[in-house]
């Protein structure tokens, strides 16, 4: 599990990156202030759960389900709110008129996001990240 979390955390990183520096150096004059402003709160989010996702990396000889159920919240947050809030920053540039469409897929990746803290603080919780006998369990 730990190389795939690393695997998707590089992913999600790099693109983080590209998209940070296409939002200031390509994007900026072309969008409105509003959708640049909301471009960059997609790459902020995007690279916050990229360290979430190192982090959960670490905690992976915790033999624990929550691990596994954090991961995919967090990869699955990342498509849905980042994914969706640059779609939305880009919308009157590509004119799909896709805002209705993407109006609930934001706040459901903030609840994945939401979700996966709340299960991480879980696993704390039940003393499955600690150096206790409980550690390998599910």
């Amino acid at each position: 599990m730990k190389k795939k979390i690393i695997i998707t955390a590089s992913i999600f990183g790099a693109l983080a990156v590209i998209a940070g520096a296409f939002g200031a150096h390509s994007l900026e004059g072309s969008i409105s202030p509003k959708n640049l402003e909301i471009w960059h709160t997609a790459v902020q989010y995007q690279f916050y759960h990229v360290f979430a996702l190192l982090f959960l990396s670490t905690l992976s000889r915790f033999k624990t389900r929550l691990l596994g159920y954090c991961y995919y919240l967090f990869t699955f947050g990342i498509i849905f709110f980042s994914g969706s809030l640059y779609l939305l920053a880009c919308d009157d540039l590509l004119d799909w008129g896709i805002i209705p469409v993407l109006v609930p897929i934001t706040p459901i990746g903030g609840l994945l996001f939401i979700g996966a803290w709340i299960i991480l603080l879980t696993a704390a919780l039940r003393n499955k990240l600690s150096g206790g006998s409980s550690e390998h369990r599910a």
